[in-house]
């Protein structure tokens, strides 16, 4: 592979490695402080956060089972089939080399660069990839704020790739930091709400974003919800099993109940004062109520938390939207959860262009750079 180029206001050029080059388009400059180059081992379930030490402050979560390598594998067999980019071999040489650039198109939190550098490594190890921005770091609409060269059918095969998980990771980073900032002093959650198959990477955007992440899957906490109540026959009734289930077993996990009156609540308190317990947390379901002329009663909410009184700690979950969570994180709730921040996320607009500057100006005449 030819080495790679250097930022400058000189025209870019595509070249066939040992070949002539020539010229393709000319490209502003744009300084890069910030260069990663990623070196990959394996990518393990268990292994993948110390590989990605080095790229990011925010590590993913950890998870037990979770195949990141083969979540990025699965992406890139549905985009190539059984046939390749059918377009690429085509129209692009083999040994032909390229410059592409990462463009903001609209204002928001970046998130997925440690993860596209994973699968640029994936499609080519030979790829090498600069960055002027880290995960977290805001980026303004028509910001140029990466580099990837190489070999050009590589990028291509992996620019859809690398976009859809960036952009969905910076939709979720960016509604969790605006959430979050209004919660507080409450933290905000996300759910097990999340993209099949994405439950990760979709985890991990929130850490991105500011916020922090409510149990991984079903393994990790007990979470008492409304249908094992039910079951169970009450709320005191399944405490019981619960606390029965974890001494027998020599199980040391947090437990969470739902509840979703201030009965319940009181009900979860008497068993906690009588009997040795190993519940953490309270969950507050529905206790916020919309009112028609658009405010929110959160009287109900309030009520428990003092009830409560800081004997455990306590989740608001339900009506949880940009304009209630301010609200809500003002009386006194711990947490509060919202499956909004994965199941309804909005892509933020990312794009990766050879020709950059061509793709500045129908960004510009299209408002979008």
């Amino acid at each position: 592979m030819s080495a790679a180029p250097t930022s400058s206001s000189s025209p870019r050029v595509l070249s066939l490695r040992g070949a002539k080059t020539l010229p393709l388009v000319k490209s502003s400059s744009l300084h890069f402080p910030l260069k990663c180059k990623f070196v990959a081992k394996a990518m393990s379930a268990t292994g993948i956060a110390s590989e990605l030490a080095e790229l990011t402050a925010v590590k993913p979560p950890s998870h037990p089972t979770y195949d990141l390598k083969a979540v990025i594998a699965l992406a890139l067999s549905e985009d190539a089939g059984d046939q390749g980019d059918v377009t690429c071999l085509a129209t692009i040489p083999k040994e032909m080399d390229a410059e592409a650039t990462f463009i903001a198109k609209e204002n928001g939190v970046i998130a997925g660069i440690s993860l596209a550098e994973i699968i640029f490594y994936q499609v080519d190890s030979s790829l090498q990839v600069e960055w002027s921005q880290k995960d977290g770091d805001l980026v303004s609409k028509g910001m140029q704020f990466g580099k990837v060269y190489g070999c050009a059918r590589s990028i291509i095969v992996a620019e859809r790739v690398v976009l859809n998980f960036m952009q969905r990771m910076s939709g979720i980073a960016t509604l969790t930091k605006t959430m979050a900032e209004a919660a507080h002093p409450a933290c905000i959650l996300e759910t097990r709400k999340t993209a099949p198959g994405l439950r990760l990477v979709d985890k991990w955007a929130v850490l991105i974003g500011g916020g922090k992440n409510h149990r991984l899957g079903l393994f990790d906490m007990v979470m008492i919800k409304d249908n094992h109540i039910s079951v169970a026959g009450g709320v005191s009734n399944a405490l019981k099993s619960v606390d029965e289930f974890l001494s027998k077993n020599n199980l040391s996990v947090p437990v969470e109940v739902e509840t979703r009156t201030l009965e319940e609540v009181k009900e979860v308190l008497k068993y906690a004062s009588e009997n040795g317990t190993s519940l953490t947390r309270i969950m507050l379901d529905n206790m916020v109520v919309p009112l028609s002329n658009g405010g929110l009663d959160v009287s109900m909410l309030k009520d428990a938390v003092q009830l409560i009184n800081g004997r455990f700690e306590t989740e608001a979950s339900g009506n949880v939207t940009l304009e209630t969570v301010k609200k809500i994180g003002e009386t006194g709730v711990t947490y509060i959860s919202s499956g909004a921040l994965t199941h309804s996320v909005k892509a933020l607009d990312i794009s990766l262009k050879i020709d950059t500057e061509l793709a500045l100006q129908v960004g510009r005449r299209t408002n979008r750079a």
